[in-house]
């Protein structure tokens, strides 16, 4: 993402960066710490740049500079350096305090244009840590001080008006140019921290897409062992209850009924595989028809086998279902005779299934328990929760509740509203694969 190289001056910046950043490398972590070290090397390589510069200054006749005159331009210069230790603490109060720095040096030698590292790193730091009026305002400021220190030492000569202008001109483009880097460099690392958090978002976003549609599969695993297994498997206890009360009175009826069960385990481990075979899109597996709507009476067929007192009434005849919504409806109607078998023993069961036009309303009831305590109905399992789920998975408006002494499963469908939701969950399992 970094394309700093691929434009000009880019180099420039990103020796600044390295030079900035440089303290962190060797163990000077916070903002104070990583400042002074920083501080302190500028010091240093500013005490040697101005040794060398003075060494020099007599080489250039304009140049009347003392021992004593250097070795206090050299000492302000340091202290300035020194200042750096407040430029991310105070970096407005820190530039002022080089620039003033800076003002001295010129008011000790204004032949001399001596600028360190100080005012470089200052106004680099101040442009990309101040707002843009700020900024703006001192290093106004800055390179005013300059000057009027300028004018002030050299008034009277003949010359006053070069040094001025020249002494002007230079700090007014070396604050600019590092306020210009500071503000690019301040602008880049703002991008680059927008295009981390967006790319993090980012991630977040499929992570909570991918949470939720595991969770999505595990509902629809669950729902589907739970309905297929909880209604065989209630069938096989009831049936195994009366076997083993006709063993000693009945032997040809509990041989009868042992075979049944035998039957009913085979179709259970059949309509395991068949589910398993869905999950894994697996057409040797899972080729089975899945139940629908057309399959109640066979449904009421094998209730009333085992024993349950079940009417069965059919109006109207449904428009095409979604698979979704069919198999829904088949088995909200399955998991309602299992609970009234398992809560409800002997109750009588009453299913009705009204179609007209669009709309589908499946409705089963179930009196109270003949035989045994009537299991309280205000806590609803794992059944009731799986209901609600294929429910609201089609569109579909769901009570249950108790209906007297008994209980009621009542759903109302729009083949439409189930086309619809059937549709979009084509498009999102399209998204994920």
């Amino acid at each position: 993402m970094n394309h700093m190289h691929d434009r000009p001056g880019a180099s420039a910046t990103a020796a600044g960066r390295r030079l900035v950043d440089l303290p962190a490398r060797f163990g000077a972590r916070g903002a104070f710490a990583g400042d002074a070290a920083l501080a302190l090397a500028a010091a240093v390589a500013t005490f040697t740049l101005f040794a060398i510069m003075i060494r020099l200054a007599p080489t250039d006749p304009a140049i009347e500079l003392t021992a004593a005159e250097g070795g206090a331009v050299t000492a302000i210069a340091c202290g300035q350096a020194l200042l750096l230790c407040l430029r991310r603490l105070r970096p407005a109060l820190c530039f002022a305090a080089v620039a003033a720095c800076q003002a001295a040096i010129v008011a000790v030698v204004p032949e001399l244009s001596a600028n360190g590292l100080g005012p470089v790193i200052a106004a680099y730091t101040l442009g990309g840590l101040a707002s843009l009026r700020v900024a703006i305002a001192l290093l106004a400021a800055g390179t005013l001080a300059v000057s009027a220190a300028a004018a002030a030492v050299s008034r009277g000569r003949e010359d006053m008006a070069v040094v001025v202008v020249n002494h002007m001109t230079a700090s007014a483009l070396l604050f600019a140019v590092a306020a210009f880097v500071g503000v690019h460099v301040a602008a880049r690392r703002r991008a680059a921290a927008a295009e981390r958090e967006r790319a993090a978002e980012a991630i977040r976003a499929q992570r909570a897409l991918a949470a939720a549609a595991i969770a999505a599969e595990r509902s629809s695993i669950a729902r589907e062992l739970h309905d297929v297994a909880a209604h065989h498997l209630s069938g096989m206890v009831v049936q195994a209850a009366a076997v083993e009360r006709l063993i000693a009175r009945d032997a040809e009826a509990a041989k009868a009924g042992a075979a049944w069960i035998r039957s009913q385990g085979k179709a259970t481990l059949e309509n395991l595989r068949q589910v398993v075979g869905l999950l894994r899109e697996n057409d040797t597996d899972g080729n089975a028809p899945v139940p629908g709507v057309s399959a109640l009476p066979a449904l009421v067929a094998e209730a009333r086998r085992l024993g349950d007192d079940v009417d069965f009434e059919r109006t109207g005849e449904p428009s095409r279902l979604p698979p979704i919504a069919d198999i829904s409806l088949y088995r909200i109607a399955q998991q309602s005779l299992t609970n009234a078998r398992q809560h409800a023993p002997g109750a009588k069961v009453r299913i009705r299934l009204a179609c007209e036009g669009d709309d589908v309303a499946l409705e089963v009831v179930n009196g109270a328990a003949s035989r045994g305590e009537f299991a309280e109905v205000g806590r609803g399992g794992t059944g009731l929760i799986g209901m609600r789920e294929r429910a609201d998975l089609i569109g579909a408006e769901f009570t249950a509740g108790p209906a007297g002494e008994g209980w009621r499963v009542a759903l109302r469908l729009t083949v439409r509203e189930a086309e619809r939701r059937a549709e979009d969950i084509e498009f999102e399992t399209g998204d994920r694969t």
